[in-house]
């Protein structure tokens, strides 16, 4: 006989950012079902920046500059 999960939402903290994040019962499923043991560590955000920065890819800064217009001369 199988064992019955009753699995509930449940809130984290996240090892870079120190903010809190839900872990779902859906993504614990997720997990239980591909025999991962360990919680997540991160939030989705951290997770995602930390996956792109493995990948090379880093985040550009666009600087805003202000431009006036030739004609009236306003911003």
């Amino acid at each position: 006989m199988g064992v019955l999960l009753v699995l509930e939402d449940r809130t984290l903290e996240c090892l870079t950012c120190g903010g809190g994040f839900t872990f779902s019962a859906g993504e614990q499923m997720f997990f239980n079902e591909r025999g991962l043991e360990n919680d997540p560590v991160r939030c989705p955000s951290c997770r995602a920046t930390r996956r792109r920065n493995r990948a090379g890819i880093r985040e550009t800064v666009q600087h805003m500059h202000p431009i006036v217009c030739v004609r009236c001369g306003l911003n």
